[in-house]
């Protein structure tokens, strides 16, 4: 018995799982030589690699999102966002495996030889462009990943630069509304020293009083408490009567002006508390530039020509497999693929043709298409119509003869009588 030429090898699970990673099918690249199964293999390595490198950018984008802000040097570990980023990050790898693989399975060998043409070229571009904008997508959080240690150290000086002048800021309003409330309290003040300025002349006057009648009663002790000293007595009497009735009278103004201090006061406390409360506050602002859109825009203030690098590298890998695509020779599988989609198509009744035609612009290559089914119920339809249309004309011309040998037999019956 002749053995075979070639004995292929059964294809292990992960042949196949990246053969359907590449959008190829299994059924046909297990008949087909190693050539074949190499080539949709390394495809689909490239789609699956893709898809898990998105996932990995998912997972980061979405934490730098959605986790805790902080200072970007020390950080702190959130499990709730930590378990959201794995769930979003894996759905993400999916959605971007699925959209790779839906690009590289559409995408044609073109005119089957190794080299892209540019009709090629141009019916790729829209996969093309659907490939760039996913390159960016997936590239952007990996790169401030990648660069994050310099990142980190650039964001905390921004961070602390920004909220040194927020807390500049805070510090400009404190010092207003202080100002405010110290002119306020310097007024009151100056009537509380007022005010305790006319209780001291009136404590001096009653002090001198008092002074003197003692003076007058020790020269004068043998003579007992005389008219002299009465007088003295009166005067010092009135002038504390005076006194009592200044205080009296200044009482009610005096105690506003003393509650307008300890409000003062109070505010002044009130606004110093609010300002160590501001300073933190701004603290937990200036953490909020810890977004992605910041540390994009700081990779490539700092980065110089490596996140350009890192973009270019992650477009190739996401538009490699459609540029593979169209430099691939057609091999046995194609063939094999090519052979049972027509064996398809004759049994579903479909007869597709290649023509050329000559036309003002060159030979032109077009694709025609025979349906089976339709042309034969258009030819039954079209068989029917013309012996519907021969029957009518054979029953037409036998009535012809009858009616004119009836009329030969019998003329009169044809006569209308009441005409006549």
């Amino acid at each position: 018995m002749e053995q075979p030429i070639y004995l292929s090898e059964q294809p292990s699970r992960v042949s196949r799982f990246l053969w359907w990673c590449a959008g190829a099918d299994a059924y046909f690249l297990s008949k087909a030589p190693m050539q074949d199964r190499v080539k949709y293999a390394g495809i689909g390595g490239i789609v699956l690699c893709t898809g898990l490198l998105a996932a990995f950018s998912g997972g980061f984008a979405f934490y730098t999102i959605f986790g805790p802000k902080n200072n970007a040097i020390h950080d702190t570990t959130s499990w709730g966002s930590i378990l959201g980023s794995i769930v979003f990050g894996i759905v993400w790898g999916l959605i971007i495996l699925n959209l790779d693989r839906f690009i590289v399975s559409s995408t044609g060998k073109g005119d089957g030889t190794d080299k892209v043409t540019l009709k090629e070229f141009g019916q790729a571009i829209p996969r093309i462009i659907i490939a760039l904008i996913l390159g960016f997508a997936i590239s952007a959080p990996l790169e401030i990943k990648i660069l994050e240690s310099e990142i980190d150290s650039e964001l905390s000086a921004y961070q602390k630069e920004y909220a040194e002048k927020l807390n500049g800021q805070t510090d400009i309003l404190f010092k207003q509304n202080v100002a405010k409330l110290e002119k306020d309290k310097a007024e009151y003040e100056k009537k509380l020293k007022g005010y305790e300025a006319e209780l001291k002349t009136y404590d001096d006057e009653i002090d001198g009083l008092v002074a003197r009648q003692q003076t007058e009663m020790q020269d004068k002790r043998a003579y007992g408490f005389g008219p002299v000293a009465k007088k003295m007595q009166m005067d010092i009497d009135t002038k504390r009567a005076e006194k009592d009735k200044f205080i009296k009278l200044k009482a009610a103004e005096v105690g506003s002006w003393r509650k307008q201090l300890d409000f003062a006061d109070e505010k002044i406390n009130q606004l110093t508390d609010d300002l160590r409360q501001a300073y933190k506050d701004n603290e937990t602002r200036s953490h909020g530039y810890d977004g992605l859109l910041k540390r994009i825009q700081i990779s490539h203030e700092i980065g110089g020509i490596i996140p350009w690098i890192i973009l270019g590298v992650f477009l190739c890998i996401e538009m490699g497999p459609i540029f593979f695509k169209m430099m691939l020779n057609k091999g046995p599988y194609d063939y094999m693929v090519e052979n049972y989609n027509k064996m398809r198509q004759v049994e579903a009744g479909v007869i597709s043709e290649s023509l050329l035609y000559e036309s003002v612009n060159g030979i032109m290559h077009m694709d025609k298409y025979t349906y089976l089914d339709y042309e034969t119920a258009k030819a039954e339809r079209e068989e029917k119509m013309h012996k519907q249309k021969e029957l009518n004309k054979q029953i037409i011309e036998e009535w012809n003869q009858a009616t004119s040998k009836e009329i030969k037999e019998n003329p009169s019956k044809f006569f209308n009588n009441d005409q006549a």
